[in-house]
């Protein structure tokens, strides 16, 4: 019983000090660029910041981003064949938006209609935000801990 309440506390202060880190640290983004079918920048984003730092995956790289705002660009070779010709790139950006809220929405860039996303957070320009709640964890422990008992 000891073991498990052991090993469960220090799960939980792994994620507490993980959470610390991610908050008060430099803010990092993924950056890459791929067209169509090739490359591994496209959505669905499947790579993980492990597999980047670990080298494992050629043209995605994380960085770090001193505005702590991250952005991707989707652009399309013409919006009649939005599949064909599809470019994403992820990159940090000098500053966010001047409302500071995190959203995505169609705009002119380099002469062309694009959909641009911008996003405050560690790697937050992937295609999925994965988070752990803390809340959601105290209390999984909380219940694994009472059915031990």
């Amino acid at each position: 019983m000891n073991i498990i309440f052991g090993v469960i506390l220090l799960c939980v202060k792994r994620l507490l000090t993980q959470q610390i880190i991610i908050r008060y640290s430099l803010q990092r983004c993924f950056t890459c660029r791929s067209r169509g079918e090739l490359g591994s920048c496209k959505d669905p984003f499947v790579v993980n910041v492990t597999i980047v730092e670990a080298k494992q995956e050629i043209g995605v790289q994380t960085v770090p981003c001193a505005s702590g705002w991250c952005g991707k660009i989707v652009e399309t070779e013409d919006t009649a064949k939005e599949e064909y010709g599809v470019a994403t790139q992820r990159m940090c950006l000098q500053r966010g938006p001047s409302d500071s809220e995190d959203r995505c929405a169609y705009t002119k860039w380099n002469y062309r209609r694009v959909l641009m996303c911008f996003c405050k957070g560690d790697l937050c320009n992937s295609s999925k935000k994965l988070e752990a709640n803390f809340l959601v964890c105290i209390i999984s422990t909380i219940l694994f801990h009472s059915l031990i008992w």
